[in-house]
């Protein structure tokens, strides 16, 4: 039986009114329903304040608990129990999942947290208890218990700090993984010589090869300030553009040179002069054609510097070519990997005999702009390929053969010329340096133009080309392809670790004669004076008559003392006086047989003042 209108509307509660200063209802579904919620909630002893607060800190239901009910409240028969119904039962079932899970991740959180702190705290208890037995037996009755535990307390945290500032410390000090001061070696062993194996080789040294006393002592007398010129072979891919930079960046000069920002050519001028005193890149750029080999070199450097003065008025130069030479398979690998990126060196000139080759002498291997992108086996295949045995013929005389013209003669007898005529021109060249041994490339250097570098040479072990990996047969193919580069430059290492042997022993023997001389001088002097004193203490002692009747000469002490200097400078070579009268030309010869006598030179000097006693 359905109710009149006028009882529905009685029984119907009625809305819920906004409390004062809360905001008004508004007609969107979604924003109804969050007001009611928050007014139910500020009511206090209302469900949705319950839920929405949770449970109070340190209490938890349980991950067990039942799940909210999801069934719709029962019909209250007055407005109290209307206004007492659960609000949280009205929200959509969605949001109530959401608010569930919600609130048991809520208790996982506080229950780790209280694990955590709880794990924390105990196992700082029975540290602090540990510490407390180990000064207690220490220390004994030097303290009571409560001091020791408030000691412990301090000493813990001091060993903590202390630990933090050491790691801080290494991290700045340190910052890679492979710090020399973590390496056991380092407080075991010796410093090692910075000079010896570069290339993780054997520091002993066989020589293969019979070189004279000349050709292992490279003396050159380089004078910047005079017309002398240093001339710079550079190889491709041979780590001559770093050595180009040590030139005239890292020299130690009166007048270093003038280097700006954005330019990669320098002003090298010699002091109180206008003019250069090195002929590379980096100073004076590709003058003779890009990368010029000894050819285009020997016959345009002198007509590049000496090209607006007349004949007559020419200086005599000394030009004194280095280069730098590396090893082949690794050289190849390089260049290969720089054509690759777009690398063709068009530039170069190949000048040989006043004019270029032709292109049916020398023929491209390419068709387009480049060869970038060509890999490896296309680049071995070019049977007209300049990188194969190209350290041979840039430092070969290619006059000899016919230049670039392969007709002239067979092609055995062309390898055999240009490999000849690229390890004499190597061999007679002022200085090389290999890539492989960067310090000692630095230090025959310097002994040889007696010019000293700033900062010392860095030896690099990955490069480009030690990135590549090659299988056995493919390294094999490029060694034949450059078997001449091969011959070159074993040929170049035995003479270059030679000279380096060789320099090292007379460093070692000139610092050792310098020793002996200052020891022979300081005991000449100590001599010499105490014979002096001993000769006045005499005079003084004798009277005047009976001096002058025993000593008619009054100069007679002075004689002495002269004949004792010359004594000892004598007596570490009795032919020396002989050698200075026989002429200049012997001079040499006689400092060369003074080195091997001044070991004598002591005992002669006193034997010498014996029998002048």
């Amino acid at each position: 039986m359905a109710l009149p209108a006028f009882a529905a509307r009685a029984l119907r509660p009625p809305p819920l009114q906004p409390e004062q200063g809360a905001p008004a209802c508004t007609t969107c579904p979604r924003r109804h329903s969050r007001v009611e919620a928050e007014l139910a909630a500020s009511r206090p002893g209302s469900v949705a304040a319950s839920v929405r607060a949770g449970p109070p800190r340190g209490v938890s239901l349980g991950f067990n608990s039942p799940p909210l009910q999801d069934k719709p409240p029962k019909a209250f028969s007055s407005l109290a129990g209307a206004l007492r119904a659960p609000l949280f039962a009205l929200l959509p079932r969605g949001r109530r999942r959401r608010m569930h899970d919600l609130r048991r991740r809520w208790d996982l959180g506080s229950l780790c947290r209280a694990l955590l702190t709880r794990g924390l705290a105990a196992v700082g208890h029975s540290l602090k208890h540990v510490l407390s037995a180990i000064f207690s037996k220490i220390f004994g009755p030097l303290a009571s218990v409560g001091n020791m535990d408030e000691k412990s307390n301090k000493l813990l945290l001091a060993l903590v700090m202390l630990f933090l500032f050491a790691v801080i410390v290494l991290q700045y000090v340190c910052p890679g993984t492979e710090c020399q001061l973590l390496r056991l070696q380092a407080f075991s062993s010796p410093v090692p010589d910075p000079y010896r194996s570069e290339d993780e080789s054997s520091a002993r040294f066989v020589p293969r090869y019979n070189f004279s006393r000349g050709d292992l002592l490279r003396k050159v007398d380089f004078d910047i300030k005079g017309d002398d010129l240093i001339v710079f072979l550079h190889i491709q891919k041979t780590g001559g553009t770093t050595f180009g930079r040590h030139l005239v960046r890292n020299i130690q000069l009166e007048q270093p040179c003038e280097c700006r920002v954005g330019q990669k050519k320098c002003t090298c001028h010699r002091p109180g002069k206008r003019e250069t005193w090195l002929f590379s890149r980096f100073s004076t750029g590709w003058s003779c054609g890009l990368h010029a080999d000894w050819t285009e070199l020997t016959s345009c450097v002198p007509a590049v510097v000496d090209g607006k003065r007349d004949a007559r008025l020419r200086p005599s130069r000394n030009f004194h070519y280095i280069t730098i030479l590396r090893d082949p398979v690794s050289r190849y690998l390089s260049e290969w990997r720089h054509v690759q990126r777009g690398a063709t060196w068009k530039a170069s000139l190949h000048v040989c005999d006043g004019r270029p080759p032709t292109s049916e002498e020398l023929p491209s291997c390419y068709t387009g702009d480049d060869w970038s992108g060509c890999p490896l086996k296309e680049f071995m295949d070019c049977p007209f390929n300049l990188a194969n045995n190209r350290q041979v013929r840039m430092l070969s005389d290619l006059t000899l053969v016919g230049c670039y013209n392969l007709s002239v003669m067979p092609e055995k007898q062309r390898n055999k010329v240009l490999l000849e005529s690229a390890k004499s021109n190597l061999k007679h060249m002022a200085f090389f340096g290999l890539t492989e041994f960067q310090r000692k490339t630095q230090y025959l250097f310097e002994k040889t133009f007696n010019m000293n570098f700033i900062s010392p040479f860095t030896q690099y072990n990955t490069t480009r080309a030690s990135s590549v990996e090659i299988n056995e047969e493919t390294q094999k193919r490029i060694e034949g392809l450059n078997f001449l580069d091969m011959e070159l430059y074993s040929y170049a290492k035995d003479l270059f670790l030679q000279r380096y042997q060789f320099m090292r022993q007379k460093e070692h023997q000139d610092a050792r004669r310098k020793r002996q001389e200052q020891r022979k001088f300081l005991k000449g002097r100590f001599l010499q004076t105490h014979f002096q004193s001993q000769s006045q203490s005499q005079g003084q002692n004798q009277s005047p008559g009976q001096n002058l009747s025993q000593n008619p000469n009054p100069n007679l002490n002075q004689n002495l003392t002269q004949n004792l200097s010359q004594n000892l400078t004598q007596s570490s070579n009795p032919n020396l006086v002989q050698k200075e009268n026989r002429g200049s030309q012997k001079q040499g010869s006689g400092q060369e047989q003074s080195d091997s006598s001044t070991s004598n030179g002591t005992n002669d000097y006193i034997g010498s003042v014996e029998t002048w006693r």
